[in-house]
């Protein structure tokens, strides 16, 4: 074996260790960008639609106390939106960025959607609960007189809604801790 075959052997065996390039990092990078992007986008859309329907269901009825509730859940829906595209919106990796700030360009971008999705009662579920507790309270009060049990139903609206949450919730627990294996993972790269 002479020293040009040496060479391309050693140069050509597999790297142990976490061995990543910033074409790797790009790549990963954009997928993750375009992920998030998708994420909002379908938030973003979602939530015009509930804006619109409870924003027609609102001029529809007279009742102050349902018409307070339809307000408060287009609010807390406003507010969702404006949290998840200050906070939320995917950022990209800087053409100029070499493999070392790569990396912590990504990290960062990781830890800032684990937060996010970490806090999710605090911006998204929420923000919704006032609107939707008086919306319950106030369809159960105005029963007109054909439900037999109008608290009954209440209580089951409201276990539905809470259960809802509770899935939201458990499942951006899930994300979070992805993202934490994605952190973690991206922290052994850069060491």
């Amino acid at each position: 074996m002479n020293n040009g075959n040496a060479k391309d052997v050693w140069q050509g065996q597999a790297v142990e260790g976490g061995h990543v390039s910033i074409a790797q990092i790009r790549a990963n990078a954009g997928k993750f960008q375009r992920k998030i992007q998708w994420r909002n986008m379908r938030e973003y859309v979602a939530a015009l639609a509930v804006v619109i329907f409870f924003g027609f269901q609102f001029s529809r009825t007279d009742d102050a106390l349902i018409r307070a509730g339809f307000g408060l859940t287009i609010v807390g829906m406003v507010y969702i939106v404006w949290q998840l595209h200050a906070r939320g919106s995917a950022k990209a990796l800087p053409e100029d960025a070499g493999l070392s700030s790569g990396i912590e360009f990504q990290r960062r971008e990781l830890e800032r959607q684990r937060d996010l999705v970490s806090s999710v009662w605090r911006w998204y579920l929420g923000p919704m609960i006032p609107g939707l507790a008086v919306l319950v309270y106030a369809m159960g009060r105005s029963n007109p007189g054909h439900l037999p049990h109008p608290e009954l139903i209440t209580a089951l609206c409201a276990a539905v809604i809470g259960a809802v949450f509770a899935v939201v919730a458990w499942l951006n627990r899930l994300a979070a801790r992805r993202l934490q294996q994605m952190i973690d993972q991206l922290a052994e790269l850069g060491r």
